[in-house]
């Protein structure tokens, strides 16, 4: 079971909005809101300061001011990543018993490397995923489907023995161009899409609902 991380697993827009208002206000810019934030977070860290400095998705600030810009994002975001981070409701006692079933567990993000693990433990998470594969892991990003290959091959599974938990486009476009199978979840920062639509066999609204979907015994 492979699982995006952001918006799918964690509620890390509070922390990513602090660090990105820290990279415009050493720009010079205004401060960005929360919901701004939501709707631009899926693509990874360089993409998400690109439309923070230009207000818009497809916006491509200039070299110099992302590459600062994005320098002090990851000096705020490494220095602490989790203060008002939270996991969704259901997370852990879902992934904790499926772990405990034996389901064997991966994270597959855009968020880099660097920020995941330390993410993981301090939400009690550490231990539970036999890998992380993160937005520089592999040469491509998700919808890439390589990270999703990647992960595949660290835990020597074949696709068709695998599922990807995501809550955007760019996870349901990745698993699908992997041969994985895709589950949706609603409550993550891509609500309006179609996930369908995108070919997920299942689109739930709470990751309680993951175990019993698969006939593993729910978490108590």
């Amino acid at each position: 079971m492979l699982f995006d991380l952001d918006g799918t697993l964690v509620d890390s827009v509070p922390d990513l909005t602090r660090c990105v208002n820290a990279a415009l206000a050493h720009a010079g810019q205004p401060a960005v809101t929360q919901a701004q934030v939501r709707g631009w977070v899926g693509n990874g860290a360089s993409r998400l300061l690109h439309r923070a400095l230009t207000g818009r998705r497809d916006g491509h600030a200039p070299a110099a001011e992302h590459t600062a810009a994005l320098a002090v994002f990851n000096a705020h975001y490494a220095a602490d990543p989790c203060r008002d981070s939270r996991l969704y409701p259901g997370v852990l006692e879902t992934v904790t018993g499926l772990r405990r079933a034996g389901v064997l567990l991966a994270v597959v993000t855009n968020k880099p490397s660097q920020f995941v693990a330390p993410l993981l433990d301090k939400l009690g998470l550490g231990d539970t995923f036999a890998c992380h594969v993160g937005g520089d892991s592999t040469p491509r990003l998700k919808p890439d489907p390589l990270p999703v290959r990647h992960a595949l091959g660290l835990v020597e599974c074949a696709a068709d023995r695998a599922f990807l938990v995501g809550d955007s486009h760019v996870d349901m476009m990745a698993g699908r161009a992997a041969g994985v199978a895709t589950v949706a979840v609603t409550y993550g920062y891509d609500p309006a899409c179609d996930f369908r639509a995108l070919g997920a066999v299942a689109v739930l609204d709470r990751l309680t609902q993951l175990p019993t979907l698969w006939g593993v015994a729910a978490p108590v």
